[in-house]
């Protein structure tokens, strides 16, 4: 028998077990527990006269291996041990250290195809996470719209100075950027769908296509994308960095409302901007259209202009225009809460962030949806 290792052993008395080796940190490394056939007599003796040397790390042990068979209806009294390794026992029975556990490879896909329970088991887990995050996120949602309709009826509470700095920062500052990619999809709307026009000989239904298409649903939805990727992050870091700083706990101290201070001009300032920037985006996807219709598809700039009006309702445009506030209170909300949920340092507040533009993203594609349906239902 090897000295080196750890080992327990059974003899043929029906309750004594011999504890054998060097119970050090080195010597309980390969220390199988589960594999020790322990007799069913109730009251266990382990003998400690075979041990030769005994440190912290496989006293631990021991008096896990105690407490666990405790906690199973059996009783273990260790007998025959030197004196120093009796005396290192009774100080860790005293003085309980913390057992380390051995560290359990996860479980890799294909092992839980092979065991349908484990999928079972993370749908379970998942579905208890996301639901609670859902509650959170609902209470947020809640809190938001009570200090938005105080905001709304005692305007004196409003951080105007705030929430006119918003509307530069996430308004006229996005114009270029909006103002790009609107010009450059009509583009790419007008030049794709020319292709197929000129085959029939109706270019002129470029106009329709390009009108409808941009004004109802591509403007607004891009828009409020790029809203999302770039105010919706900011909001985001920037009270996520407040929160590492403890500067929001410092407001409350000093009594005041991070809500009203941060998340209200916040809300406010994109339930404006949104929509103005929706309209511009609109004039832009018209005129990258009216571009390619005119050099590709012959269509001149007073035909497609004549052609717009009756093309084009005014329901179209009001259908496009009445979602940009809905997308925008979407984007404030997500990107305010994810900045409150902050914890720890700079990876928490770079997961956060990426959280709240895809978050963000998605609800506004989820919303795009919903309301394409309910307009088809109604009919308009």
């Amino acid at each position: 028998m090897s000295q080196s290792i750890a080992t327990l052993e059974l003899t043929h008395l029906a309750n004594v077990v011999h504890c054998c080796g060097a119970w050090t940190l080195a010597g309980i490394a390969s220390l199988k527990l589960t594999d020790l056939a322990l007799p069913p007599a109730t009251d266990l003796i382990f003998d400690g006269s075979q041990i030769s040397n005994m440190d912290t790390a496989g006293a631990s042990t021991l008096c896990y291996v105690q407490h666990e068979l405790a906690m199973k209806g059996k009783t273990i009294v260790f007998k025959n041990f030197q004196p120093e390794h009796d005396a290192l026992l009774k100080m860790v029975q005293t003085h309980p250290i913390a057992r380390t556990e051995i560290a359990i490879k996860p479980l890799t896909w294909l092992d839980k195809i092979k065991h349908p329970r484990y999928i079972l088991v993370d749908i379970g887990q998942y579905t208890v996470i996301y639901l609670n995050q859902l509650i959170v996120f609902l209470a947020f949602v809640g809190e938001t719209a009570f200090i938005f309709g105080r905001s709304i009826l005692f305007p004196k509470r409003i951080r105007w100075r705030t929430l006119f700095a918003n509307i530069q920062t996430g308004g006229l500052q996005a114009l270029p950027i909006v103002g790009l990619m609107a010009f450059l999809m009509g583009i790419v709307i007008a030049y794709q769908a020319g292709v197929q026009l000129s085959r029939y000989g109706a270019n002129i239904l470029i106009v329709d296509l390009v009108g409808i298409s941009l004004l109802r649903e591509i403007a607004p939805l891009l828009t409020a994308i790029i809203v999302a990727g770039r105010s919706g992050s900011a909001y985001t870091a920037q009270i996520g960095t407040m929160r590492i700083t403890d500067e929001i706990d410092a407001l409350r101290t000093l009594g005041i409302s991070p809500m009203e201070l941060l998340v209200i001009p916040k809300l406010l300032s994109l339930l404006i901007a949104l929509p103005l920037l929706s309209v511009f985006a609109d004039l832009f996807g018209i005129l990258g259209g009216m571009t390619i219709a005119t050099l590709v598809l012959d269509v001149s700039v007073y035909d497609f202009f004549e052609r717009l009006p009756q093309a084009v309702s005014l329901r179209h445009y009001v259908i496009g225009l009445g979602k940009s506030p809905m997308f925008a209170a979407i984007i404030a909300i997500v990107g305010c809460y994810q900045g409150f949920q902050v914890q720890g340092g700079a990876d928490s507040l770079g997961k956060q962030v990426t959280t709240s533009v895809v978050q963000a993203i998605f609800l506004v594609l989820v919303a795009d949806a919903v309301f394409s349906v309910l307009f088809s239902w109604v009919g308009i």
